[in-house]
């Protein structure tokens, strides 16, 4: 769409439209590969949007680390002489009850969830080894690496008590928390209702939480927005219903009318004087500022007087 309109004008613009398939949002950041690959170099401005139960210009969609645990016991039998084995399954049982425990100091915002992939081979056997995968999610790379440490220490701690040696490996992309554009929001929230999108209120959005996306590490290489839009379900993401809806012919409308919406404000983008530059000005503050919170600078310490200091009144 957007295309076509540059090309319906009586005089060219110089515009260069990409768009770029980007495969493994799920597992591995198919994102972060092509920003690593120099994909996103040269773009101004980038856009995408997501299905939800929603219609939102922006979600606060959380920084995200994966990590996979393993324990390395003995084996042994279960039942002759289970003393001479050393038990990779309760290493993997501590260690899930320890993140439960660890949900009392937990902030409302962080979210610690996984899976245990291997839990032994057969029940007269201590289980020489196991495996689990976790998913850690914090709204800022900050908390992230905050959360990161504590939970490590559950997984070291259930080795020690177990006598399990243990190894922690973290996945190779973390997915960052997705960075605001209150210029590009703003303009993509006029379209939308031009367009008859009713939008959820601010309220809602600053209270609620959401997933994570390799859409958040572009946003911290090129301003961008990336808006939820209602496909006329209410089930929920992830599920065979909403599977089923994505495919009606209600949702085919409702997408077609977002990616309009993104259309018609990638051209004001174009043509509306200033406004590029008020999105550049927007994502230079917001990431400046996250910036500063993930790596602040530390005061300088003052000299103490008498090492080669000068003390004056």
């Amino acid at each position: 769409a957007l295309k076509a309109a540059l090309e319906s004008l009586a005089e060219p613009v110089a515009v260069q439209i990409t768009v770029l398939g980007t495969p493994a949002e799920e597992q591995g950041g198919g994102k972060i590969d092509l920003i690593k690959a120099g994909a996103f170099d040269g773009l101004d401005v980038v856009f995408m949007a997501h299905p939800s139960q929603e219609n939102a210009a922006y979600l606060p969609d959380v920084a995200e680390h994966d990590v996979t645990v393993k324990y390395y016991g003995k084996a042994s039998h279960a039942a002759a002489y289970p003393w001479e084995g050393v038990n990779a399954l309760d290493a993997a049982v501590l260690a899930y009850n320890n993140l439960s425990v660890l949900r009392q100091q937990m902030k409302p915002t962080w979210r610690v969830h996984g899976v245990i992939k291997n839990g032994g081979v057969k029940p007269n056997i201590i289980p020489s080894y196991t495996e689990l995968e976790f998913y850690l999610r914090a709204p800022s790379r900050k908390e992230l690496s905050v959360l990161t440490e504590k939970v490590e220490n559950c997984f070291k701690s259930a080795a020690v008590a177990t006598g399990c040696k243990v190894e922690i490996k973290g996945g190779e992309n973390d997915y960052y928390n997705v960075l605001p554009n209150k210029s590009l929001q703003k303009i993509y929230k006029e379209n939308g209702k031009k367009l008859g999108i009713d939008f959820i209120s601010e309220d809602a959005i600053l209270n609620g939480l959401s997933g994570s996306t390799d859409f958040g590490n572009v946003t911290f290489v090129v301003p961008g927005i990336h808006p939820y839009f209602y496909i006329g379900s209410d089930a929920l993401n992830h599920t065979e219903q909403y599977t089923e809806a994505a495919g009606s012919q209600t949702a085919q409308f409702y997408a077609l009318r977002t990616a309009k919406a993104l259309a018609m404000t990638a051209l004001d983008v174009i043509f509306k004087p200033g406004l590029l530059e008020e999105v550049r000005e927007d994502f230079r503050e917001v990431k400046l500022k996250e910036e500063e919170q993930t790596n602040p600078v530390e005061p300088k310490k003052e000299p103490d007087v008498g090492e080669g200091a000068c003390a004056s009144h």
